[in-house]
């Protein structure tokens, strides 16, 4: 990625009263060489699922969040890393595209549970329901071996992000919000679809993009995420195309306009309130 975009991010980000730098997201085929990742461990199938060869506890001893090892990477301004090998779980290996076919197992706990054998989510009404979930959903294949997320200005010169995840509150993303609208000139140009926190800055935009689609997606709903984030912090993840019409046109819109100034007032006093 080119330094001048990384430069022009700066002022980007002061207008916005951002302080974080947003994290970019992208396949590769190289290791990172630092950084944090799941504990490693093997990938179940259906197939080996349905003969009951999963060893479903050795999974569970293995659990690592997605949002989990990008919380630790944002907050050492450092790397998160996965592969097939390094997925941490069953719901983020099939989001970030390494499990094609989701097991029965995590169908159940998303939804109802298993009586007397697994304590469901209830995050969806039934089992049925989930798949079509699943279905609808259907992640990309990770088009290489690792999937990675890092702060921009780490990128190298030869390096670009699929995309570009902000993590902030809402009156940062008020700002954010209105300015994908006012780039594109699509009054749904922000979508917020049900899924888990990889769901919505992974899966979900990047299945607009393959749908000819230029949305960002609002996402950091998902119970479950709530405690690898800040409080009442959310996503705002956007293709890296409109990410650069961040960085081009955002003066040309309301940002530099009264009404900002004045919604700007609230952003200091939230950061003040947060110690920040």
């Amino acid at each position: 990625m080119s330094e001048d975009k990384t430069k022009n991010l700066k002022p980007f980000l002061e207008i916005l009263g951002h302080l974080e730098e947003p994290m970019g997201m992208f396949y590769t085929d190289s290791r990172p060489e630092e950084g944090f990742s799941p504990k490693p461990g093997r990938m179940p199938t259906v197939d080996e699922e349905a003969r009951n060869e999963v060893d479903f506890a050795a999974i569970a001893g293995n659990f690592s969040c997605v949002i989990g090892m990008i919380w630790l990477a944002r907050k050492k301004r450092s790397i998160a890393w996965f592969d097939r090998e390094h997925f941490g779980c069953l719901g983020g290996a099939y989001f970030l595209g390494f499990m094609q076919q989701q097991l029965e197992f995590n169908i159940h706990y998303v939804s109802t549970g298993i009586p007397g054998v697994l304590e469901g989510e209830r995050y969806l009404s039934s089992p049925s329901v989930t798949r079509k979930f699943y279905t609808d959903i259907a992640p990309r294949p990770a088009p290489k071996s690792f999937c990675v997320f890092k702060p921009l200005s780490q990128f190298g010169e030869n390096e670009a992000p699929e995309l570009v995840i902000f993590f902030g509150r809402p009156e940062v993303l008020s700002g954010l919000h209105q300015l994908a609208t006012f780039l594109t000139d699509d009054f749904h140009a922000v979508q917020s679809p049900f899924g888990s926190g990889c769901a919505n800055i992974v899966t979900w935009p990047l299945k607009y993009i393959e749908e000819g689609k230029l949305k960002a997606v609002i996402g950091g709903w998902d119970p479950s995420d709530r405690p690898f984030m800040k409080t009442d912090e959310l996503t705002f993840t956007v293709p890296f195309s409109m990410y650069r019409m961040m960085l081009d046109r955002w003066r040309e819109s309301f940002l530099t306009a009264s009404a900002w100034k004045t919604a700007a007032k609230k952003i200091v006093r939230s950061r003040e309130a947060w110690n920040e």
